[in-house]
């Protein structure tokens, strides 16, 4: 089966135009192949159906927008039409639309337009500029009939705020078509006593789509135990180009994380993983111990792979750094760990897993005599985030049983940090470091989030339209 993104397009018109006015239809179908080019171009499969200007064009069409199974539609609206020819459209196919009010240009060329002459020929060139006309008329009738709808309102060419518009408008869809079919693997169970972090699983599912495992942590040791020693040296020299290993490691933690991580792979391809949460401690049972202090290595490079995974069994941030990699922004595991108020700067960081892939520098790995606050010891990473612009990322858990999600952005930046083998940066904020924290705290979400580079609170505002769940942006 053929499950990738699939947006829908279509211009709206009125049929009675095209015998009065010369040349019209193919002047407006000509805008709507534009569009279609800008949005393929974005890397959507676009499914055209062209200029609906009937109410019977509009049942067929709805139809055919749901045989094709589209995620998303686009509207041009490329001159005045009847709100019968977009409805039944709307109706039918069932998904989130976008209106495009785009003008051909940015603005009539009126001297030109009006030594016309021939006012038959002056009101079909003003026909072609006329997609504001049915805007409020379309609006009204979405309203009345409780339809959601966005609009994006510009120039069709040379408007570089539509261009990215439509390109956040289509990546937000890419990233809700591929929660929609993730699926999310449960391997042991919750850190004890965090209860900021439980979270309501079928929640999590009506939200944000795709499906969960449930996974035991003896599948894991059982995969370890079968690992030869080719595969080990394998991934040993893997570790060697991925990673800064310090010369404090111990060769038997590296062989011991080497072979975990051959495991990770396999648990992640027989079980068809596109995300993973995980905490076990593993005590009384020394195959499991064994197993669990020796994968953060593993599990750093599927982070890296676009296979994020969250410690501690944080579901919610599993999500969240699922929805970052999505948009192509990374997202590192992490939480708060200390104030700078002398450099105005918050530290952030966690124990486990990072994303090496948005890491500044390479990832060195550390040896640890203790995983503070979990069983065992090993071999572990330390990263800071890239230098620049990032967004922080949180998946809350409202008390009112909805999920919302908790946007920040900010900037990492250079200066010393905590050289305790875990990741860790430097981060700030636009209202400084102690309202930020403050802000952020206000909305109750878990004392863990998720971290990418790049500013995207647009491109997330978008995707939590699609969801139909609360943004709310606190810088």
């Amino acid at each position: 089966m053929d499950y990738s993104l699939k947006i829908g397009l279509f211009g709206i018109g009125l049929d009675t135009y095209w015998p009065q006015f010369d040349g019209l239809e193919e002047r407006l179908t000509g805008y709507l192949e534009e569009v279609d080019q800008q949005l393929t171009s974005f890397g959507a499969q676009i499914v055209n159906l062209g200029l609906v200007d009937t109410p019977e064009k509009a049942i067929d069409a709805g139809h055919q927008f749901r045989q094709a199974d589209v995620d998303l539609l686009f509207l041009y609206v490329t001159t005045y039409a009847l709100s019968a020819t977009v409805l039944p459209v709307i109706q039918r196919a069932g998904v989130p639309v976008v209106v495009l009010n785009l003008s051909p240009e940015p603005a009539i060329d009126y001297a030109w337009f009006n030594q016309l002459g021939d006012r038959t020929q002056m009101t079909g060139e003003w026909l072609a500029y006329c997609s504001a006309c049915p805007m409020p008329e379309i609006a009204n009738v979405f309203k009345r009939s409780g339809i959601s709808f966005y609009q994006v309102t510009g120039m069709l060419r040379n408007d570089p705020v539509v261009v990215q518009e439509l390109r956040d408008w289509v990546d937000a869809a890419r990233v809700a078509h591929t929660m929609a079919h993730n699926c999310l693997g449960l391997m042991g169970h919750y850190y004890g006593g965090m209860l900021d972090i439980y979270t309501d699983l079928t929640l999590q599912t009506a939200t944000f789509g795709g499906y969960m495992k449930l996974i035991e942590v003896d599948e894991l040791s059982a995969l370890c135990a079968a690992v030869t020693p080719d595969e080990r040296q394998q991934r040993l020299a893997l570790f060697q180009r991925e990673f800064d290993l310090q010369p404090d490691c111990l060769p038997d933690e590296l062989d011991r994380a080497a072979r975990t991580s051959v495991a990770l792979d396999r648990l992640v391809q027989q079980n068809g993983l596109g995300s993973l949460a995980y905490y076990y401690k593993g005590t009384g049972n020394a195959a499991n111990e064994d197993t669990m202090s020796s994968i953060i290595l593993g599990t750093s490079l599927l982070t890296a792979r676009h296979i994020p995974v969250a410690g501690e069994y944080e579901v919610k941030n599993a999500q969240a750094m699922k929805i970052m990699d999505s948009f192509g922004a990374g997202g590192s595991f992490t939480e708060y760990y200390a104030m700078d108020y002398i450099n105005n700067v918050v530290l952030m960081g966690h124990d486990g897993p990072g994303h090496i892939g948005i890491a500044e520098g390479r990832t060195k790995v550390r040896p640890l005599q203790v995983y503070h606050g979990k069983v065992g010891r090993g071999v572990s990473v330390e990263m800071s985030v890239k230098n620049g612009p990032v967004t922080l990322l949180s998946v809350v858990e409202t008390g009112l049983g909805k999920l919302m999600l908790l946007v920040a952005e900010g900037e990492s930046v250079p200066g010393p940090v905590l050289e305790i083998g875990n990741t860790n940066s430097r981060y700030r904020f636009s209202l400084g470091a102690r309202q930020f924290v403050q802000n952020w705290n206000s909305h109750g979400p878990a004392h863990h989030c998720a971290v990418g580079i790049g500013h995207i609170g647009t491109k997330l505002k978008k995707l939590g339209a699609l969801l139909k769940i609360d943004v709310v942006q606190v810088c």
